[in-house]
């Protein structure tokens, strides 16, 4: 079952979010893998431990906060399409489902898994719920806010790593998986 995206359009306005912001251009790229980094995360619904860093080291990696509740959760569909464009190439799409905006994912780890399953097929990585904003911030998530020098300001918050763990993009919720920007620097990643 999808949800209309209405109500949480309507939100996502009220709140003062951009729409239509284009990508956030990073200026120069910043390292946030490397040999020392250990960014332990646990796969979601599942007891899978991965060191996010070595277990994707010298991949493409795209790391997505997600919702199932919000106008934008439609993205599932585009991020799992493109992953499976191009995770031959070495693009790897990382999912970490997240309640802290508009508390658009307020169920328990089983129901988000098959949500995302059922509703749309997802097949990428996906990890356990995680703490997105504030000072409680995953350290994971606190790295790559670091680096870009923006912390996500709603749910499908993208940024992309290159080979080398640098971040070389920051792109806001309303840029889409297919989004142009984003696939021409995906593909100079690859």
């Amino acid at each position: 079952m999808k949800y209309s995206p209405l109500p949480y359009l309507i939100i996502c306005l009220s709140a003062g979010l951009t729409i239509s912001s284009p990508a956030n251009s990073v200026e120069k790229n910043i390292q946030v893998c490397n040999n020392d980094s250990e960014f332990i995360k646990r796969r979601l619904s599942g007891n899978q431990q991965d060191n996010i860093c070595e277990t994707y080291k010298g991949k493409v990696m795209l790391i997505v906060n997600t919702a199932s509740r919000c106008a934008y959760t439609d993205q599932y569909d585009g991020l799992e399409k493109l992953y499976a464009n191009y995770k031959q190439q070495g693009l790897v799409v990382l999912g970490f489902p997240s309640n802290d905006f508009g508390s658009q994912e307020p169920g328990d780890e089983k129901s988000i898994k098959e949500f995302c399953r059922l509703t749309y097929g997802v097949e990428f990585p996906m990890y356990a719920k995680t703490k997105i904003k504030g000072d409680n911030a995953d350290s994971f998530y606190m790295a790559l806010a670091k680096a870009a020098n923006q912390r996500p300001r709603w749910n499908f918050h993208k940024y992309l790593l290159n080979r080398k763990g640098e971040l070389i993009g920051s792109y806001s919720s309303s840029v889409k998986p297919d989004n142009k920007t984003l696939l021409d620097t995906i593909e100079q990643a690859l």
